[in-house]
């Protein structure tokens, strides 16, 4: 296990996150304390530090499991959490949402689960469309300037929300965001339109999940197939191109002798020209934790990315597509591969 620093900032936190919605039983499908204390110890042993939560995962049973396996170790782990969301059954208009009353109060709500003084990153779990942004991104620096927070980011919102953000932390020396959480698989590359390429411009760890398309990417949803699934099969449609994809990862698996899992980890974990990039591992057993963390003893070669990109290219749209198929040629003539542009193209 290697490290990183985490955005704009010294924090350092290992190259692979522990994610943990799935610690806990009450939504039908997790892990019991048991199981969720063997991932935690193997993610430990493995080097891993970083471990990323919610104040609504599990209803709260995620961070009370956490709580209780960070005790006397909590300084050696980077803890992250979030608030905003609440749960479908909420009748409270102020229970839930991105004002400074509801941050407030989840994070108390998480201390208290943790058992911690202290949060490492909060994020901003997803964007309410209400709140006004200096409302958030004040609450946020008090926080800190409080202690109770150590770095503050931002998860599921709009790339023009997140860039005003960071703008308006840095104008008003406030806490600036360091990461950027987000969904991001091979069957689901939508964010490299305009998430990603502004979480480059902004030095914005991008902590991607939902990495194997929620078993999609397994071929657990394709026809014929018999394992079992947490969805159900019928709910689940695999279009043309996600199969071609599936099948694409599955002859790439059999020539390196990777299991599915590692090489759609790989790819994402070699994604770095596009941004920083952190995975987020999702797994409800130690066994399927342990694919995942073997996944560092694997690398994909260019031809492998290479046929990856290939059958899993998106359509980019305006303005990317009018800028380099027909504006380029109006603004630099016959001189452009005569450039050479140390900046590069941050949607590559």
């Amino acid at each position: 296990m290697r490290y990183k620093l985490l955005g704009r900032s010294g924090l350092r936190v290992s190259e692979l996150c522990l994610g943990t919605m799935t610690f806990g039983e009450g939504w039908g499908w997790g892990a019991a304390p048991d199981e969720a204390k063997r991932q935690f110890e193997m993610f430990a042993q493995d080097g891993g530090n970083f471990i990323d939560t919610s104040v609504n995962y599990v209803d709260g049973e995620s961070e009370t499991i956490i709580g209780d396996l960070l005790k006397g170790q909590r300084d050696h782990f980077v803890l992250a959490t979030k608030f905003t969301l609440t749960g479908v059954n909420n009748t409270d208009p102020n229970m839930g949402g991105n004002s400074r009353k509801n941050m407030l109060h989840s994070v108390e709500r998480s201390l208290k689960r943790l058992q911690t003084g202290y949060i490492d990153l909060l994020y901003l779990h997803a964007w309410d469309h209400m709140t006004p942004l200096e409302e958030v991104m004040r609450g946020m620096d008090d926080l800190v300037r409080q202690g109770k927070v150590n770095y503050v980011a931002f998860s599921d919102t709009p790339a023009y929300i997140v860039s005003a953000a960071v703008t308006m932390a840095e104008l008003r020396g406030w806490a600036r965001p360091i990461a950027f959480q987000l969904p991001y698989a091979l069957n689901r590359r939508d964010a490299e339109r305009a998430e990603i390429p502004m979480a480059k411009q902004f030095d914005l760890t991008v902590m991607a999940w939902g990495i194997l398309g929620q078993g999609v990417l397994l071929g657990k949803y394709s026809a014929g197939s018999t394992e079992q699934t947490r969805q159900n099969k019928d709910n689940v449609k695999v279009s043309g191109q996600t199969q071609a994809i599936i099948d694409v990862i599955a002859a790439i698996a059999a020539e390196t002798g990777m299991t599915r899992t590692q090489v759609c980890v790989n790819w994402l974990r070699q994604q770095q020209p596009r941004a920083e990039m952190i995975p987020i591992l999702g797994a409800r057993t130690a066994e399927q934790l342990r694919d995942n963390l073997d996944s560092l003893q694997h690398t994909l070669s260019d031809e492998h990315m290479k046929r990856l990109e290939a059958v899993s290219q998106i359509e980019y749209g305006f303005p990317r597509d009018f800028v380099e198929l027909h504006a380029r040629q109006f603004i630099f003539g016959k001189t452009f591969d005569s450039i050479d542009n140390h900046h590069g193209n941050p949607t590559r």
